[in-house]
């Protein structure tokens, strides 16, 4: 990590839970960091990497429940850094696929301060792997495509292009698409996508609480047309060529890592570390 007079931001990419996910290069940051501003699902035993002595910032944007503004984020980048220290912002997945990465950077260059990118895994390749599946299948699954199933009004966007996510050979990730899937689904099968071509549902990808179920884009439209238990659990979904015809069919599989696998995280319990949520401002 360059260490500048005027401090230096590291976008870290956490992974999609499993702390087991973290790249060595991500690890290092965490623990050369001064301040830590985090998302909520770039949290728990990820924390532990951390430094005792820095600054743990909950920064998470979730759907439904009360979040910071993108602005007050980046003004926390930015204070810490131009105290000249070292800085993680660390988010959730890959940074670079919706996590409003784009802003935080425009911000911190704005201020004349230094940055990198850290790599990561992000949760469509994490939920593949859990299920067994390669993303790209020769002859069969020639592209893969990634697309976010909601816009800055947490509504379908407009201006999806719906002949290209209905190719048929193509696997197509959809981040954030649980609430607008249905419409989704009923404008593809529109645009020729059979209804039967395979489906899955990953929610809470390498946590505990992992479930995958495999299904049908048609069954899976009528699936998450109603409202889960929990509206800001994370969920991606995936459909296409995904695998051979054994494997839809609605199937859970527990998750991979379980929490006790690792060490917990100091910077979460309540009594042994301080770590604070930014206020909403």
């Amino acid at each position: 990590m360059t260490d500048t007079p005027s401090g230096f931001v590291s976008f870290v990419s956490a992974g999609p839970g499993d702390p087991g996910l973290l790249t060595l290069h991500a690890v290092d940051r965490l623990k050369q960091a001064d301040a830590v501003l985090f998302d909520d699902l770039a949290s728990g035993p990820i924390l532990a990497h951390a430094r005792a002595d820095a600054d743990l910032i909950g920064v998470g944007k979730r759907a439904g429940r009360p979040s910071p503004r993108q602005d007050h984020i980046s003004r926390l980048l930015i204070d810490y850094a131009e105290r000249g220290l070292r800085v993680v912002r660390l988010k959730a997945g890959d940074a670079g696929l919706f996590g409003r990465l784009e802003e935080e950077i425009v911000a911190v260059r704005g201020a004349g301060l230094g940055y990198e990118i850290v790599p990561g895994v992000t949760a469509a390749c994490a939920a593949a792997a859990a299920a067994g599946l390669p993303l790209t299948r020769r002859l069969t699954a020639r592209r893969v495509q990634f697309v976010t199933g909601h816009d800055a009004r947490g509504e379908l966007p407009d201006d999806l292009d719906l002949a290209a996510l209905a190719d048929r050979h193509a696997t197509t990730v959809v981040y954030m698409g649980r609430r607008t899937f249905s419409r989704l689904a009923e404008a593809l099968m529109a645009q020729g996508l059979p209804g039967d071509t395979p489906a899955l549902l990953a929610e809470a990808v390498s946590t505990p609480a992992q479930r995958l179920t495999r299904t049908t884009v048609h069954e899976l439209a009528h699936r998450v047309a109603t409202p889960p238990a929990d509206p800001a659990a994370p969920a991606l979904i995936l459909f296409g060529a995904l695998a051979a015809a054994e494997a839809v069919g609605d199937h859970s599989v527990p998750a991979i890592t379980p929490a006790s696998a690792h060490p917990p995280a100091p910077g979460v319990r309540p009594g042994d570390r301080q770590c604070r949520e930014t206020r909403h401002g």
